[in-house]
């Protein structure tokens, strides 16, 4: 099947700012920059910071996610492709996730805390509407590699560590966004 794509003229937006709405709806301040590069390039840099626990449930973190992004017609309109990294904090515990995947048992997150760093990278994939002069809607999904070293504590309030320095590699979702941009 062939490709098509269909490009509307952007206005020469050189530069983004953007906030993730899934990170909005789970209480994660986070803010965005994109700046053009060349006609078909940007570099995208995202942060987010989650400095509290809600009802017991710790999803304490700071992730910052620099991308060089590629695009298909033009920059800020349409589909592109991203590699991005990833480095960060976290303090997780308390959290309802029944479920392993590729090797990370999430279930260990209801009852063990888990504080440590995390780097890693990965490649995305996104498409921009524009749905106004300055404004866009964007969505992307990205897959990846991150490695982090964490202490592991019995449960979501105790300070009795089990284990320090823990080694682990994850494989998968990297990144999960729907931006609300405004253009410059």
């Amino acid at each position: 099947m062939p490709f098509f794509c269909a490009c509307l003229p952007s206005a020469a937006q050189d530069v983004a700012v953007k906030t993730n709405l899934l990170y909005d709806a789970a209480l994660t301040l986070n803010l965005g920059a994109e700046v053009r590069l060349l006609p078909r390039w940007t570099m995208d840099v995202s942060g987010n910071l989650n400095a509290w626990a809600v009802n017991g449930h710790r999803w304490k973190h700071w992730v910052v996610q620099p991308e060089f992004r590629y695009w298909f017609c033009e920059s800020f309109s349409g589909h592109f492709l991203g590699a991005h990294l990833i480095g960060g904090q976290y303090n997780w515990g308390n959290l309802g996730m029944d479920f392993r995947f590729l090797g990370t048992d999430f279930s260990r997150l209801r009852d063990h805390r888990y504080q440590g760093w995390m780097g890693g990278a990965g490649i995305a994939y996104g498409y921009s509407w524009i749905i106004g002069r300055h404004w866009n809607i964007e969505a992307e999904i990205g897959l990846g590699w991150v490695y982090t070293r964490y202490d592991e504590f019995e449960c979501a309030d105790c300070g009795k560590r089990t284990d320090s320095d823990h080694p682990h590699n994850y494989v998968g979702p990297t990144k999960a966004a729907v931006n609300l941009i405004y253009t410059f």
